[in-house]
């Protein structure tokens, strides 16, 4: 198993990333197509990118014919999450409260939004303790 990816994304990688997480398997060529209307780049660029990405974590391949078919290693919201948690232990001295109330501070986020979270996250709790609670009582 590959090593979960760690080091951030650039700009260029990102965009990469978006059409490899859309398409879930892909080739360079692919890529490239589906970067053009963004910005037209060489195909050399798009395979030093991959190469780097995979270095990173981020993607995968494996060979069809003389061709790289692409993957990613992780979906996109773990990715993000991780990228979080970056932010959150960088800027915020690993408090997700400080985070959250910066993100209300700053209208990125509304208190309502944040209570309607916590109702969800709530529901999902319950739910998982109740499976939990059933399955231990089957044993």
């Amino acid at each position: 198993m590959p090593a979960k990816p760690n080091t951030p994304l650039s700009d260029l990688e990102n965009k990469v990333m978006e059409v490899v997480w859309g398409a879930g398997q892909v080739t360079a060529d692919a890529v490239r197509v589906a970067l053009e209307a963004w910005r037209p780049l060489k195909d050399s660029t798009i395979r030093t990118v991959l190469r780097r990405l995979a270095e990173k974590g981020y993607v995968r391949h494996v060979t069809e014919g003389r061709t790289y078919v692409y993957s990613p290693t992780q979906p996109a919201p773990t990715v993000a999450a991780d990228a979080v948690r970056g932010i959150i232990d960088k800027l915020c001295n690993g408090s997700i409260e400080a985070l959250l109330v910066g993100m209300v501070d700053q209208e990125v986020v509304s208190p309502e939004k944040l209570e309607q979270l916590a109702k969800r996250i709530a529901a999902k709790r319950k739910s998982s303790n109740q499976r939990r609670t059933r399955r231990n009582q089957g044993d």
